[in-house]
């Protein structure tokens, strides 16, 4: 099986040779660029499998190399930045970032990220049938079933769903899902979003006030988890 391809954009080396340590001894191959441009010729010369992206960077900002990235890249990318600031995480996520890290960061937890992420995009391509723990759900059917017992859905509660399986790991953020589930005259009324998520915990997970597979990211938005 090859190896899954990892590009790292950073402009501190340390960072660089302290990543490309962690991920090649974790079977992944690792290429980097210090500068927006050079990122960015790398990418587009040899697309990887994924993209960790400082937002930082000397020659250009990183929020507008995301973007310019999303112009013609599909696979994850993980913004792993110094910047803590709410603002700059909600810009990152709405512009395409699947993932949001703030250094200093443990190693274990952006090893987590990715793998979750690279699984995400494996299961938006190629997998209909989307499984976690109890639930399942057939993205071609339109079916949800947990202990193989149908989950009677509304429709509006279907389609937040299926576009939290579609991106599962990835950190959606609140006006992301107000736009794409309810319209872009939606984005500023949230507390669509809160009755709706709640509906659809009590549904789909064990404990609706735990909830494990639709988790809160706290002033940002929701992430799906598939438990392994």
């Amino acid at each position: 099986m090859n190896k899954a391809e990892i590009l790292v954009i950073d402009d501190e080396a340390a960072i660089r040779k302290l990543l490309e340590i962690t991920l090649q001894s974790n079977d992944f191959a690792v290429t980097h660029a210090s500068t927006a441009k050079e990122g960015i010729v790398v990418a587009a010369n040899h697309p990887p499998d994924l993209i960790i992206l400082d937002l930082g960077l000397p020659d250009e900002s990183g929020h507008s190399v995301l973007v310019q990235l999303r112009e013609w890249f599909t696979n994850p990318i993980i913004i792993l930045s110094a910047i803590s600031d709410e603002e700059d995480i909600v810009k990152a996520l709405d512009n395409g970032a699947n993932d949001y890290l703030i250094k200093p960061f443990r190693t274990g937890e952006l090893l987590a990220r990715i793998r979750s992420a690279l699984r995400g995009s494996i299961n938006a391509d190629n997998m209909p049938l989307i499984k976690c723990g109890s639930l399942q759900i057939d993205l071609l059917s339109r079916v949800v079933k947990k202990n193989d017992e149908i989950v009677k859905l509304t429709v509006t509660e279907y389609n937040l769903l299926s576009l939290f399986a579609k991106n599962e790991g990835k950190v959606l953020t609140h006006q992301y899902l107000l736009k794409e589930v309810w319209g872009p005259g939606y984005i500023n009324q949230s507390q669509y979003l809160r009755v709706f998520i709640a509906q659809l915990r009590k549904k789909i997970e064990a404990d609706a006030n735990r909830p494990e597979i639709i988790v809160t990211e706290s002033g940002i938005g929701y992430r799906f988890v598939v438990k392994e």
